[in-house]
């Protein structure tokens, strides 16, 4: 089998690449050779222009059909399947979380052994016909069962993505760019109220307007998705756009990067404890959780909540992309700041404090006006979609290695998930138009995400403390195939707060 038909290999380096064996001068090889900055720039400006609109592009569509039941509730949807019934609708969105939270790392570890590009693609093409089919359902049974298994086909993308984009970049490059990546949420929320806006004229007696909303989105998806197949980047060694002097840039500046040394391309037991036992894994996936619920719960209600802001349906979905447009802005500001400053955890704080506000604001609403109540739900949106990429960006930063990535990206990704079933469940309609257990319960969680996000930091600069003053170089002692295998437990890694 050719190399372009192979996922990582086990004696490749930390970012896919060919390794240095440790029989020759890794050092010398790897950071005594200049990098041409000149050329550097150029490799990075090549691979922004390959990896990034692809990816942007598939997230879109994976979140627009993830999210257009929302869409789809203020135009029908609701009273043709009787979706006002007890928590039925909330039970629909949770449907689709109960299969994406399990399916998350098994799917990475299938991703490590393929093509990205045929994988992903794959993957895209089945969600856009399950959500396709969503648009000829009759009965609550027959929705519940296809969110499922929108659910099992989405599962893989975002852990996926971010796994594979984290081998071409330092980490205080990754920043900005996952955050440019994450953008495809804002769009995707601003694009699906404009959509659903459009197609709400198509309705007819015989195919209802929120019929159309998931038969035209789905046959978009899977259209783009065998384009997809030809445009997505594949691991570094196996991938085509790279000739070998660009591959070996990579290698050199990845290294250069976190450390030749600091690999983990081999799962065996000493590996697998390295990997279980970090703290930064479980906290950062925690963080997640606690922070997305404000973005997850705040989509999934958004057309809802301003309906009960006395907006008319279509009104409603056109308000929405105002909110999405300053999210945006606000992600993009914060990664530009972050990457700028190598620094993310006052960024995460930052944010928290500014949905803080937001929800203060929602909880106080009673008597207050439109235009109040609708300020602070850009502030809840601004805030927490500015730290959701941040927390995906910093684990990466933070973990070195194959199958320490891996692992890392689909966990974080699968324990942050929960976030969308808690979201589902916590806007109780009985409770409209002031919604206190949906605003109070995501306050909360916002603030459980921020308590992680400060015991990360305080036990990573810790950390940092003991190996510079080489209080962690006894491990150099341990087996030689040991210390080649310890990825960001190599007393050599520095974590970046």
């Amino acid at each position: 089998m050719s190399s372009r038909g192979k996922g990582p290999h086990a004696e490749g380096g930390a970012n896919g690449l060919p390794a240095v064996s440790p029989h020759e001068s890794s050092s010398s090889a790897t950071f005594n050779a200049p990098i041409d900055t000149k050329a550097e720039g150029r490799l990075v400006m090549k691979l922004d222009l390959i990896i990034f609109p692809v990816f942007f592009t598939i997230y879109l569509m994976a979140f627009l059909d993830r999210i257009n039941i929302s869409n789809a509730s203020i135009q029908g949807l609701t009273q043709e399947l009787h979706l006002d019934e007890g928590s039925r609708f909330n039970v629909a969105l949770f449907a689709y979380y109960a299969s994406y939270i399990l399916l998350e790392v098994p799917s990475n570890m299938i991703i490590k052994k393929v093509r990205p590009s045929l994988y992903i693609s794959s993957l895209m093409f089945s969600w856009g016909i399950i959500n396709m089919c969503m648009g000829f359902v009759h009965s609550y049974a027959a929705l519940v069962a296809l969110r499922v298994l929108l659910g099992v086909f989405e599962a893989g993308v975002l852990p996926g993505i971010v796994y594979v984009t984290s081998m071409y970049y330092k980490r205080h490059e990754y920043q900005k760019r996952m955050s440019f990546f994450f953008c495809s949420t804002v769009v995707a929320g601003a694009f699906g109220g404009l959509l659903a806006y459009a197609i709400a004229n198509l309705g007819t007696p015989q195919m209802a307007a929120w019929r159309w909303i998931f038969i035209i989105e789905g046959a978009i998806t899977s259209f783009l998705a065998i384009i997809a197949s030809f445009l997505i980047i594949d691991w570094p060694e196996q991938t085509r756009y790279l000739n070998a002097e660009e591959k070996e840039l990579l290698r050199k500046r990845m290294a250069s990067d976190v450390g030749d040394v600091c690999r983990m391309d081999t799962l065996n037991r000493f590996a697998f404890n390295r990997i279980v036992r970090d703290y930064k894994i479980w906290l950062a996936a925690f963080m997640y959780m606690g922070v997305s619920v404000a973005g997850l719960s705040g989509t999934f209600f958004l057309p809802t909540i301003l309906l009960e802001f006395q907006w008319e349906a279509q009104e409603a979905q056109v308000r929405t992309i105002p909110v999405y447009v300053f999210a945006g802005g606000m992600m993009i500001i914060g990664a530009w700041a972050s990457d700028r400053l190598k620094h993310r955890f006052s960024f995460i704080l930052g944010g928290a404090s500014l949905s803080t506000i937001g929800y203060a604001m929602l909880l106080a609403q009673e008597g207050k006006s439109r235009n109040y109540k609708f300020a602070g739900v850009f502030l809840v949106f601004g805030g927490a979609y500015m730290i959701t990429p941040m927390c995906l960006a910093w684990l990466q930063n933070n973990l070195s290695g194959h199958w320490k990535r891996s692992f890392g990206a689909s966990a974080q990704v699968m324990i942050g998930n929960i976030a969308g079933i808690i979201g589902a469940f916590i806007f109780i309609k009985t409770e409209a138009p002031t919604y206190k257990t949906g605003y109070g319960v995501a306050l909360g969680m916002m603030w459980l995400g921020a308590l992680c996000a400060t015991a990360m930091a305080g036990l990573m600069w810790r950390e940092n403390r003991k190996r510079e003053r080489g209080e962690r170089d006894d491990r150099l002692a341990l087996a030689k195939e040991d210390v080649t295998n310890m990825g960001d437990w190599h007393p050599s890694f520095r974590f970046t707060l």
